[in-house]
């Protein structure tokens, strides 16, 4: 590192010099040094240069040695860049007298020194206390007077200080250190530039008689050390790279390697001695030493590592002079000394995330380049064989004999030679080594490195005999390599991992398994140059897949192995075909094997996955797969059906399953994305009609009572089987319990038996083509719209036992019923009137075929009249439209305790489409049976082309003709399409005897009322009038008798409870019709039977027709139950029996006159006369 500093010289009078006063200006500068933030323009270079802090050497100028001292100096600031005069005056006789005459001396000295530039500084004193009016004036006089004097071009040189203010004020000195950089600059710039044209010229001479390649060092060298100086780091750096470069040059190539002794550089550079080596070396030291200034030990690291791979390369072209094993001594030493030393740089460095990564990664560069001279070491010493990996590190160019070298000169590193001849501390200082990298290549996060030593390592213990500890380091591998596709050296430590076992002869375990494993991965890449055993590969192979079943067979469990690259499974088609006389699916697939000999597998397996957890399994057993590509045909006894994905292939031998997964899920689409993923591989089974099928919907009766739960029916059909017995289980949302031993027969079947335990159902002996329904309980289904229940079902055929067949379905199952039941009920004597109302609770139609209202128990004092009419069999209830039924209950006995049951029956619209569609789809598959296996998926397409467009709904309520939406699917014959479409074009109105339908029982209890009072308002004829009403007109005087009928025909406790209840009424008040008159409110006591009645006056206020007020009856409790815990009245109706009349009022007719007076003591004259006429 340069020590050197831009020398400042400073002169003045020496009265000055030798005054207190130099002194204090002395040290007020020195407290202004370094100087910072510098800018500077290099002249060939665009970019501008800052210099942070630049140290500064102040030296009086006669101490300061001449040009004569060096012609070629190491650095140009080895002179001054700047000279400074100071002066203090402080009139303008003085300065005539005296002072000007001072400084021309002063600048006529300086007039031979080259590159240098000067200033003046005009020390003032500015004592506040002794200022005169005319100082400031005196003040700039004398400046100017210099400046006149002195500035002979356009740059201004002089400046002024104030003084004593410079002393505390750093702030005094601005324009003084402006003036300094500016002066420095301009001396750097020309002392620059002009070196500069040096070495150019220098440079361009070199093809000429006489030039010398150590001047032109010594010149370009110059430069760097000014830039050193200057804390230019780059251009110093620039420079030294430059210098390198040269030694590309063609001619620099033939140049002699020379001694490698240490030897003082810059006395044999100006000598034009030193070798090539010595000069490369000085350079590198140089370039570290700026790097390590600018911080960037990584950058250090690697020039070190390539220039002594590079330069390792020369010395071996000449290592016949050399000393034995001077190369790889040399190169061992410098990486290990140049880590040392970059360490010590960057602990004043802040290293931290990827920046010490880097640094990590340079630094186990540099480690394993040392690591490898003590390969090629000990290969030559004898302590390592010469084959890979040790061989892998030897140079290119054959070594030299060693009895060829000159033995009179021997190495220097200690560490080396300990070696000879101590086997121990050789291996030794080649493990240490060795893990250092490990460690240091750990730590920078390059982990595939570290294993490529690792395995350096176990082939030591190979060589070593330490044979387990070479194998566990070996069978590791694998799974190291693997994921990160580094086939060359995964296929050397696999090859060397089998040839580890050969030697050690240990149980092959599941370990061994791997390792093999990983060989016939390897055997199936197209690669195999880095493989062993190639003289026969084919027979090699073979020998290890027989090895290989050996151990599988005894291995005491299946050993499952993932995604191996030699064998690959293919599906063919993407619709799986049914099998004709049994149930199940076969799926073609094809087998790519891409080893050189066979495969001996047991079994070939594909496995779809279903939604949630339903997963089919197709298999075939198999003997041997040939190399290439095979197709087999594989079967799965399941007679579900549906859409699947491709989860996985498999591949079985005895106990190994090789496994391959398949995307179940569409890739991202993410751009950003490198990684391709095929898309999700589709398969279709077909629904085979004829075979064993079950399916779960509602009960066709729903019965809902306070002691009834809800039930789902399971409805079975054999198909073309006979099924001994067959076992299923549901599984659905986590709070639906299914209550198995509960479960019954829904119909009469004669041949089938059903078994029930606490976890599934069985039903045996299912003849062929049989059709059978289980209702099964099940409780906790209230909180959810829809059931999604997963039907799982195991089975035997008679006709195939030892099969074990299976059937997977999900069924999405309605929770609620479609409709919504309200009632309405109206007391009349012995009458009682119910209104049901029945709405849709969705956006769905409904078909209600009818409604009747039952008695649980026989009961002949009470009848049921409904209201249905007979020529309509069906109605519809739609969203906008609800429907109303209407029954009259006649209770001869009273009350009814017995709860009655109302029957509704019922369709939804999409269960009479479906059986539409259906009834048209097996007319149409009757008459053109060819098209039989697109039964389902038509109808299937049909419904789904219903659901997404509502605007059939209309035509086909009018007339019944069902117009599907188009919908786009190449799977379905268009021939077949166009007879169903015609088929439903047909108007067919809707038939009640045709589709299916379903009931609803709910269970109804008949209300109760303990007092029904019956209120009448009749108007009195007048005695003038007879018995026919006169005509009323508004303001008349109404008579009306108020009556009330109360009866306890609906009581509950009628025969056993009280005789009589105390009871109020309140007529309502109708201000804006009627005035009343009279007892508008009154207590009366009611028995059953009895009347009551009270005489009203009514007036009514306007013309028209009016309905009569309506009266409030209540009971009302006695004084001494108020007193007697809770108070408990009767439950009461009351309703008008004139509440459908209305009373015709006429308008009153005539004229009136009035006279109003116009104030107190007014005559009649002066009165208004007004005639009011109607």
């Amino acid at each position: 590192m340069s020590t050197q500093r831009v020398i400042v010289t400073y002169s003045a009078p020496q009265q000055l010099l030798s005054s207190d006063q130099w002194k204090q200006l002395y040290s007020a500068l020195l407290a202004q040094l370094p100087l910072r933030n510098i800018h500077w323009k290099p002249p060939t270079l665009p970019s501008i240069r800052t210099i942070q802090e630049l140290q500064v050497q102040l030296a009086a100028l006669d101490t300061v040695r001449d040009e004569n001292t060096s012609q070629v100096p190491y650095s140009l600031l080895e002179r001054p860049l700047l000279n400074i005069y100071v002066v203090t005056c402080e009139d303008s006789d003085t300065y005539k007298a005296t002072v000007k005459k001072q400084i021309k001396d002063w600048q006529t000295s300086l007039n031979h020194r080259k590159n240098q530039e000067w200033i003046i500084v005009h020390v003032v004193r500015s004592d506040v206390r002794n200022v005169s009016t005319n100082f400031f004036q005196m003040r700039g006089n004398v400046l100017d007077k210099i400046r006149s004097d002195f500035n002979t071009d356009k740059r201004d040189r002089c400046v002024q200080l104030a003084w004593p203010i410079a002393m505390d004020n750093p702030v005094a000195w601005a324009e003084v250190l402006s003036k300094v950089k500016d002066g420095l600059l301009s001396a750097f710039d020309t002392a620059v530039s002009q070196r500069d044209d040096e070495v150019r010229r220098s440079e361009s001479q070199q093809s000429m008689p006489g030039w010398n390649f150590c001047t032109f060092f010594i010149l370009k060298e110059s430069l760097a050390a000014t830039f050193e100086g200057m804390n230019l780091s780059e251009d110093a750096l620039r420079c030294y790279d430059e210098l390198e470069l040269s030694f590309e040059h063609p001619k620099r190539r033939s140049l002699p390697l020379l001694s490698i002794s240490k030897k003082p550089y810059r006395d044999l550079i100006v000598a034009n001695t030193v070798s090539v080596f010595d000069l490369r070396i000085y350079i590198l030291a140089n370039q570290c030493n700026l790097l390590g200034q600018m911080g960037k030990v990584t950058d250090l690291c690697k020039r070190v590592t390539m220039f002594l791979i590079s330069f390792g390369r020369h010395l071996r072209e000449v290592s016949a002079i050399l000393p034995p094993y001077f190369v790889e001594s040399w190169t061992y030493s410098s990486a290990l000394s140049v880590i040392e030393q970059a360490d010590v740089w960057a602990r004043d460095i802040n290293l931290e995330g990827i920046t010490l990564n880097q640094y990590n990664a340079c630094k186990a560069e540099l480690l394993e380049l040392a690591r490898n001279q003590l390969d090629s070491f000990g290969i030559q010493i004898g302590f390592l064989p010469s084959q890979p990996p040790f061989s892998m590190s030897l140079p290119s160019t054959p070594v030299t004999p060693i009895q060829a070298k000159r033995e009179s000169r021997v190495i220097s590193n200690s560490e080396l030679l300990r070696c000879f001849g101590d086997q121990a501390a050789f291996y030794d200082l080649y493990i240490n080594v060795t893990n250092r990298a490990i460690d240091t290549y750990v730590t920078a996060g390059r982990r595939k490195f570290a294993l490529r030593l690792h395995g350096s390592l176990a082939a030591l213990d190979v060589h070593r005999d330490r044979l387990t500890s070479a194998l566990q380091v070996y069978s590791s591998f694998p799974a190291h390599y693997a994921p990160h596709h580094w086939t060359s050296l995964e296929s050397y430590m696999i090859s060397q991992a089998i040839d580890t076992y050969a030697l050690v002869g240990t149980a092959r375990d599941r370990q061994w398994v791997n390792v093999f494993l990983a060989y016939l991965k390897l055997c199936s890449s197209p690669n195999l140059e880095s493989l062993k055993h190639q003289d026969d590969s084919t027979a090699y192979t073979t020998a290890v897949i027989e090895s290989l079943k050996a151990v599988v067979d005894n291995l005491g469990e299946p050993f499952l192995y993932s995604e191996h690259p030699a064998l690959s499974i293919r599906v063919l088609d993407t619709t799986a075909a049914p099998a004709e006389h049994e149930d199940g699916s076969f799926l073609n697939v094809s087998l790519l094997n891409l080893l050189s000999c066979p495969f001996p597998a047991s079994e070939i397996s594909v496995i779809l996955a279903g939604r949630e957890s339903e997963r089919l399994r197709f298999c075939t057993p198999v003997k041997s797969l040939e190399p290439g590509t095979s197709t087999f045909k594989l079967f799965c006894p399941s007679s579900s059906w549906g859409t699947y994905i491709l989860d996985q292939t498999e591949v079985t031998m005895s106990n190994l399953q090789l496994q391959w997964s398949h995307p179940t899920t569409p890739s991202s689409s993410n751009k950003a994305s490198r990684t391709k993923h095929d898309p999700p591989t589709l398969i279709r089974l077909v629904k085979d009609i004829h075979a064993f099928n079950a399916r779960l919907r509602r009960p066709r009766c729903v019965e809902l009572g306070p002691v009834t739960s809800s039930k789902l029916l399971l409805s079975l059909s054999s198909g073309r089987n006979h099924i001994p017995r067959a076992t299923l289980k549901l599984s659905g949302p986590p709070d639906i319990t299914f209550r198995y031993q509960e479960s019954t027969l829904d119909d009469d079947v004669t041949s089938a038996s059903l078994e029930c335990t606490a976890d599934n159902i069985s039903l045996l002996n299912l003849a062929k083509n049989s059709a059978v329904s289980v209702l099964i309980p099940h409780s906790g289904a209230s909180s959810y719209h829809i059931m999604e229940i997963t039907i799982v079902a195991t089975y035997n055929t008679k006709e195939e036992p030892t099969i074990n067949r299976s059937f997977l379905q999900i069924n999405r199952v309605p929770a609620s019923l479609p409709i919504v039941i309200n009632v309405q009920d109206f007391f009349r004597g012995e009458r009682l009137f119910s209104k049901f109302t029945i709405s849709t609770t969705a956006q769905q139609h409904v078909r209600v075929s009818s409604v009747t209202l039952e008695k649980v128990k026989d009961d002949e004092g009470l009848s049921i009249l409904g209201t249905l009419s007979k020529r309509r069999e069906m109605i519809t209830v739609t969203p906008a439209r609800s429907a109303q039924f209407l029954f009259e209950l006649v209770s001869r006995r009273g009350r009814v305790l017995d709860p009655l049951i109302l029957c509704i029956k019922y369709r939804t619209l999409r269960d009479e489409v479906e059986a539409v569609l259906e009834q048209s789809v097996d007319e149409v598959v009757d008459e053109l049976p060819q098209y039989g296996g697109e039964r389902n998926r038509l109808i299937t397409h049909m419904i789904r082309a219903l659901e997404s467009d509502a605007d059939w709904v209309e035509l086909y309520g009018i007339t019944g003709e069902l117009k599907v939406p188009a919908f786009g699917d190449d799977s379905v014959t268009k021939e077949i399409l166009f007879r169903v479409r015609e088929m439903l074009a047909k108007g067919r109105p809707a038939d009640v005897k045709s589709g299916p339908w379903r009931e609803i029982r709910i269970q109804v209890d008949v209300p109760l009322m303990s007092i029904l009072a019956a209120v009448r308002l009749c108007i009195l004829a007048t005695p003038d009038s007879s018995d026919q009403l006169p005509p009323l007109y508004a303001g008349q005087p109404i008579p009306v008798s108020l009556s009330i009928q109360t009866s306890f025909h609906w009581d509950e406790n009628r025969d056993a409870g009280r005789q009589s209840y105390q009871m109020r009424f309140e007529i309502q008040e109708m201000a804006q019709d009627w005035l009343i008159s009279g007892q508008t409110c009154g207590d009366f006591e009611a028995e059953d039977g009895s009347t009551h009645t009270a005489a009203i006056m009514l007036i009514a206020l306007h013309h028209g027709e009016l309905s009569l007020p309506r009266v409030k009856v209540s009971p009302i409790p006695l004084a001494t139950e108020m007193t007697k815990g809770p108070l408990s009245l009767p439950c009461t109706e009351t309703y008008q029996v004139h509440g459908a009349e209305k009373v015709l009022i006429l308008p009153r007719g005539g004229r009136s006159t009035f006279i109003v007076g116009m104030g107190e003591g007014a005559s009649i004259r002066s009165g208004t006369q007004m005639s009011v006429g109607t």
